[in-house]
């Protein structure tokens, strides 16, 4: 059991929230609906962790500057944005700010105590749909070929991230183990990666939200 922090407007999404932790066993959350609430309740009875939703009341990323002032107060922060915007600019910014974890309100609701869990045991989290859309922002931005790749190959790339064999991709994609080779030698070619190693490798940097 531990303390909990849910900084969000909007009542259901706290009702919703607090019963699935509940039922995880998690422990303990107080609620807050804006950000001058949040940070006090922060300062008056510190969180083992905190969920921030991005968009409060009177400002449009108002959970952005709250995650700021919380980390200028500790500098190691233990912060989870719980959040409907999934641009992957803004799932940077909220992380350069100081969040250790990103989840999308779309995600499936067992996510949520994993997510948690995660980030206050010290690791970091992001949501499955956003890593690639991350990786290939930053691919973007040093002019590699990233961008080109297909959906497909893109699915492959992040399984490979998670250590999948070829045929756990293949059962997973629905496609053939020969479909899956071809895949990875265009992925190789691609991204410039010299052997299957390396572009593991490669897949697992590009998941990372911290970079």
């Amino acid at each position: 059991m531990y303390r909990v922090l849910l900084v969000d407007d909007h009542p259901v999404v706290i009702t919703a929230c607090r019963w699935l932790l509940n039922e995880a066993g998690i422990g303990a959350l107080t609620a807050a609906h804006d950000a001058e609430s949040a940070y006090a309740a922060y300062l008056r009875d510190p969180p083992d962790v905190a969920i921030v939703d991005l968009r409060l009341r009177g400002d449009d990323l108002g959970g952005i500057g709250l995650i700021e002032r919380m980390r200028s107060h500790d500098p190691r922060p233990r912060i989870l944005v719980f959040s409907m915007l999934g641009d992957p600019r803004i799932v940077r910014s909220a992380i350069e700010a100081g969040a250790s974890g990103y989840l999308l309100k779309d995600a499936p609701p067992q996510e949520l105590p994993k997510a948690l869990e995660q980030v206050r045991a010290g690791g970091t989290y992001l949501d499955p749909q956003l890593a690639m859309r991350i990786a290939l922002l930053r691919k973007e931005a040093d002019g590699t070929e990233a961008t080109s790749l297909t959906p497909r190959e893109r699915q492959a790339l992040a399984l490979l991230a998670e250590a999948k064999s070829y045929q756990a991709i293949a059962d997973h994609l629905g496609i053939s183990y020969k479909t899956v080779i071809n895949l990875t030698y265009r992925l190789r070619q691609k991204l410039g990666a010299r052997s299957l190693p390396d572009l593991v490798r490669l897949a697992v940097e590009m998941s990372r939200p911290g970079l």
